[in-house]
């Protein structure tokens, strides 16, 4: 029953936590099809990472309608409603949390992709982030995964052994960054497959 795992970190979004630009998105244009190339080809994911590695939401914003003015008014949109891409809790990962929290075996981090003037919504609205011994957010900190510097800052400021940990993401590039640091990872699927993963490292439940 024993193990060498002492920590597991979590990532939140996709994971814990259901975020998604296409609920505002496909609300504002007609078709789904509007809405996807909107957001692969204007308001892209590496345009939100930028905020999510410690840009402004104005500064962000203001740049990219500086490039794309046809489509202010929909740019405008991202971080007026962004609260509405908060499609709520993942219930079956977060029971999964709960019920590895209740052995009071292990340390809980976070390790999250967020800007840092939208997380707090999401501290306020969900109770669960509150159950996590520390959280790091990449938007506050100015650096974010994949950067081998966020994963370094983790260990650092929480006192975590690469050896000892196991890191959870959606993401297979974050997973990916974090085993070059000899940090043991799942590549999130489902908590069915997170909890099998789990169990083949003796972390029990």
């Amino acid at each position: 029953m024993s193990n060498t795992i002492t920590t597991i970190l979590f990532d939140l979004g996709g994971v814990l936590i259901d975020w998604n630009p296409r609920y505002v998105y496909h609300a504002v244009f007609n078709t789904k099809e509007e809405a996807d190339w909107f957001l692969q080809n204007i308001c892209t994911h590496d345009w939100n990472e930028q905020q999510d590695s410690g840009q402004s939401l104005q500064d962000g914003t203001e740049e990219l309608v500086a490039r794309h003015p046809r489509w202010e008014k929909e740019i405008r949109t991202y971080y007026q409603r962004w609260s509405e891409m908060l499609g709520g809790p993942l219930p079956d990962t977060v029971e999964l949390f709960r019920k590895l929290r209740e052995q009071q075996r292990y340390k809980f981090y976070a390790l999250t992709n967020w800007s840092a003037e939208t997380f707090p919504v999401a501290l306020d609205r969900y109770e669960f982030l509150h159950w996590f011994d520390g959280i790091l957010v990449s938007g506050a900190e100015g650096v974010r995964k994949p950067f081998p510097r966020f994963y370094e800052l983790a260990l650092q400021r929480f006192g975590l052994h690469p050896s000892e940990t196991i890191f959870i993401d959606d993401n297979g590039r974050n997973v990916e960054a974090a085993r070059a640091l000899g940090i043991k990872s799942v590549h999130f699927q489902s908590a069915e497959q997170l909890a099998a993963a789990l169990r083949a490292e003796n972390i029990i439940f």
